[in-house]
């Protein structure tokens, strides 16, 4: 009998160990597919000021392999915002990344006025940090003053670090918060009378060789040539007319018309700064973003890598030229062939199908409001200095003082609190009188109390955008809305920076590895992208993250 029983057990332990074996080679099978189901690496694009229609104004102008390809191949979500204000340049970058609004991130503005230190501070500006690649002080940054991951930090912990994240941008805010705070690196150019791509010592103490050799490479000089537009300018039935009273243009050029000259006007527009308001500033990122895929062999084994890059010069012609100028329709004809180029250039080295592309934008921007009153729209400008004359009359008529408001700026009115007790004044009563006063001024079409955006909750509106921006520590007393269209800026060029569709609606296409062909016109938001990054790399979400993941881009 206990042979037998012996026998048995001996069974029972062989078929046991099949067992075991088995499903270890079952976890084995299973994590191999797990690991050949994620991109090797994805690319996250945002396109500076770039708003939903230039999509359809330009799209006849186009080719096959840069926007048309993701419109073909991936997803478009067609009805996609920011759900916040304001509509900044920094705010967008972080929200894009770290999946929240401003009340959460804490990046309020791309300046704000610090309560505690009593000075204006810059979203990536960092004292702490040294400049890496260039004497001066344009590489103190860092992106110490976000207070919240991204999806490229969560990857990075996700993967033991092991997965390289890589900020590029001709802008340091557009490179730094992207790739958030365990970045390898972030590298922006640097132009002046240098040329070159820099970094901080918040992530290196000096440049890659490779960094080095394209400095040195003359690629920058390269484009400081003639720019003309890409087709004939007859063509360019989608904007308006080349000469025109409604654009800047730059100094030492009569008039903002094509062609330019860039060697030639590079002397009086700060050298190779010129370069950032013109298309060739794109063709410059993408040069470097593809150097930086080679250099830091991004994507090539099956840990996923990020790249976070940010076409800036989009922003600086929009700035410039208006959004309805030729040079905007030039400089996306010539955006949409970096973008060609550059995912043949992804094809051939990570290989097609083996990485995932996001492309969305920071804000969109406003017609020129002196554009916008020839056709008999309303618009128009805010004259501030009338503005803060009356007020300051106001404050010194009824508290007997101007100190009362120490700074105001981003339309926030920040009060003095110390001024407030020395006074003995109430704080909410007197943020209620400076709404009624404010409220009165001509072309203000709101105003808020800080109480008002800590006390309720705002689901819809104007009202819901400003509270989603609103951080309690960073934000001021008293916010102010403007009327539509209606703008503190220069009679010439457009800018952003509201609550109004105008700003919020910008595209936001997913092509790639894991990612459905198709398209929505449900809205989406701005916070919904690095969840669903997250959720397609089986990472945890940034960890301040408020958005939702839109599934229904997901394969």
């Amino acid at each position: 009998m206990k042979r037998i029983f012996t026998l048995v057990a001996i069974l029972v332990f062989i078929c046991s160990c099949g067992s075991q074996d088995k499903s270890m080679a079952d976890k084995t099978q299973l994590s191999k597919v797990n690991a050949s189901s994620k991109p090797k690496l994805v690319v996250g694009i945002v396109v500076d000021q770039m708003r939903y229609d230039y999509l359809t104004r330009f799209e006849s102008k186009f080719g096959q392999g840069g926007f048309k390809r993701m419109l073909r191949e991936g997803f478009n979500c067609k009805n996609n915002h920011f759900n916040y204000v304001p509509t900044y340049t920094g705010p967008g970058h972080a929200s894009i990344y770290t999946g929240t609004t401003p009340k959460y991130h804490g990046i309020i503005g791309n300046n704000w006025y610090d309560k505690e230190i009593k000075k204006m501070v810059y979203c990536a500006g960092d004292d702490s940090v040294e400049s890496v690649g260039t004497e001066d002080r344009a590489g103190k940054m860092s992106p110490y003053r976000m207070q919240t991951t991204t999806f490229g930090d969560e990857n990075r912990l996700f993967t033991q670090m092991r997965g390289k994240t890589i900020g590029v941008s001709l802008k340091d805010r557009g490179a730094i918060l992207p790739a958030g705070h365990t970045a390898n690196a972030a590298y922006w150019f640097h132009g002046r009378d240098e040329g070159v791509w820099i970094s901080s010592s918040f992530y290196m103490n000096t440049l890659p060789n490779w960094v080095q050799e394209f400095n040195t490479s003359e690629v920058a000089e390269s484009y400081l040539k003639v720019w003309n537009t890409v087709y004939d300018i007859s063509t360019y039935t989608e904007s308006g007319a080349d000469e025109n009273t409604f654009e800047g243009g730059f100094t030492g050029k009569d008039k903002a018309t094509f062609p330019y000259n860039l060697k030639v006007l590079s002397k009086d527009n700060r050298g190779f700064d010129i370069l950032k308001a013109t298309p060739y500033g794109n063709s410059l990122t993408t040069d470097f973003a593809m150097a930086a895929i080679k250099g830091e062999q991004l994507g090539k084994d099956d840990i996923t890598d990020v790249l976070t890059v940010s076409f800036s010069s989009t922003d600086y012609v929009g700035h410039n030229f208006g959004v309805n100028s030729k040079e905007i329709e030039d400089t996306y004809i010539r955006l949409d062939k970096d973008l060609e180029r550059f995912f043949t250039y992804l094809d051939a080295t990570v290989g097609e199908g083996e990485y995932t592309v996001f492309l969305t934008a920071d804000h969109g921007a406003v017609d020129v409001p002196s554009y916008l009153e020839s056709v008999k729209i309303p618009a128009g400008y805010i004259n501030n200095n009338s503005r803060k004359e009356r007020f300051q009359k106001f404050l010194k008529d009824t508290y007997g003082t101007n100190d009362l408001v120490e700074n105001v700026s981003n339309n926030q009115l920040f009060l003095n609190k110390a001024k407030l007790k020395e006074l003995g004044l109430n704080l909410h009563e007197v943020e209620q009188a400076l709404v009624d006063e404010q409220i009165s001024y001509s072309n203000i079409s709101k105003v808020y109390t800080a109480t008002a955006m800590n006390s309720t909750n705002f689901t819809t509106g104007i009202e819901a955008l400003l509270q989603n921006g609103f951080n309690q520590k960073r934000s001021g007393d008293v916010i102010v809305v403007n009327d539509i269209a209606y703008i503190a800026y220069s009679k010439t060029g457009s800018t952003h920076g509201s609550g109004l569709n105008y700003d919020t609606h910008v595209p936001l296409l997913f092509f790639g590895k894991g990612i459905k062909h198709g398209e929505t016109y449900d809205k989406t938001v701005i916070p919904d992208i690095a969840p669903t990054m997250s959720a397609l790399l089986g990472i945890s979400f940034p960890n301040g993250a408020t958005g939702e993941v839109l599934g229904f881009v997901i394969d």
